[in-house]
């Protein structure tokens, strides 16, 4: 197939695109390679995708509503998964503009996109953060949603209903996945681990907010991926059991449309990992207990039987195995000094 990939030099999407070249399918790859964490990581990132014959590479913003059309009437994708947006809570407390103009605006450029150019399936990346202020877990996907804690939780939720909008008025298969706290390798270095490493390396003090009292459902990346692709492969249809006296937000009963959890069901106490991050090293972290911050939930647990029973996958990477995989590849990629 032909499958648009957008956010190709980030985290996710870079590794999503790799697989699907893999697989043997032409990936036309959209990023605008933005400066909100290091470019150089970005472009070593896209490198990986560049060396593919398959890979048709675009350096535009999907903001761009005219290049993004262009795009899609050249290649006319049998498919998109949409992984562009911009990322990070507490970036957005300060930047909330950024999330709209991005992840609002641009994500109904890909709607339109699909739209107007016989999309087949759309998949798109939600959050675990839509889950904000529920403290019942595990989370699951017939949960209410409508206390995201940050704009950036507000703008994935607002996805999630424009997906179904759009799924509901035109067809459009749409598929969207509650990624929980994805690391690994090439990970995004405004993400705790990678921070963590970087800064017991250094001998720098590590941030843990809320005194460490942390709990995160940590996704090793090759989960991430193959539940992904997985969805990618097996779209959507109406819900025969959905009942609009009390509806499931996670399915529907005209529209083919479906959220996902994709977690490990496996929640790790924050220290834990800080635990393993020492041992990996060989050197004691410096810890700097600070109060939560604004956005910040303490714990998230994903309830994945859902993702199980539609595509027979379930994440499974054992944490410390994730872990010691990061930091090789962290020390192969930056060397034992930075």
């Amino acid at each position: 197939m032909k499958i648009l990939v957008t956010g190709t030099a980030g985290f996710i999407g870079n590794h999503v695109a790799l697989k699907l070249l893999e697989q043997g399918h032409t990936v036309i790859g959209i990023d605008n390679l933005n400066p909100y964490y290091d470019v150089n990581l970005k472009n070593c990132r896209l490198k990986r995708l560049l060396e593919h014959e398959l890979y048709i590479n675009f350096k535009l913003d999907i903001t761009d509503q005219s290049k993004l059309n262009d795009v899609f009437k050249s290649h006319l994708p049998d498919r998109v998964v949409n992984l562009a947006a911009q990322a990070g809570v507490r970036h957005s407390l300060d930047h909330p503009r950024d999330y709209i103009d991005i992840n609002i605006s641009g994500f109904l450029n890909i709607l339109e996109a699909c739209r107007n150019f016989g999309t087949s399936h759309l998949v798109y990346a939600s959050t675990s953060s839509v889950y904000g202020a529920n403290t019942k877990v595990p989370f699951s996907e017939k949960q209410n949603t409508n206390h995201p804690k940050s704009i950036y939780a507000a703008t994935k939720k607002a996805n999630e209903l424009m997906a179904h909008s759009y799924s509901h008025l035109f067809r459009i298969p749409a598929t969207g996945l509650r990624f929980f706290t994805v690391y690994g390798p090439w990970g995004r270095p405004d993400m705790a681990l990678f921070k963590f490493t970087k800064a017991i390396l250094e001998g720098v003090p590590i941030d843990l907010y809320n005194q460490g009292n942390m709990r995160r459902d940590f996704t090793y990346i090759d989960d991430i991926v193959e539940g992904t692709i997985r969805c990618l492969f097996n779209p959507p249809r109406p819900d025969p059991k959905w009942d609009s006296k009390e509806p499931s937000p996670a399915t529907s009963g005209v529209a083919p449309y479906r959220v996902y959890n994709i977690g490990n069901n496996a929640p790790v106490d924050l220290m834990d990992c800080v635990s393993i991050l020492e041992k990996c090293l060989g050197k004691k972290a410096i810890l700097n207990y600070m109060e939560i911050q604004p956005g910040d939930v303490e714990a998230s647990w994903a309830n994945s039987n859902d993702l199980a029973e539609a595509t027979n996958h379930s994440p499974k990477t054992p944490i410390t195995s994730g872990i010691t995989n990061f930091v090789n590849w962290y020390l192969g990629f930056y060397g034992s000094t930075k």
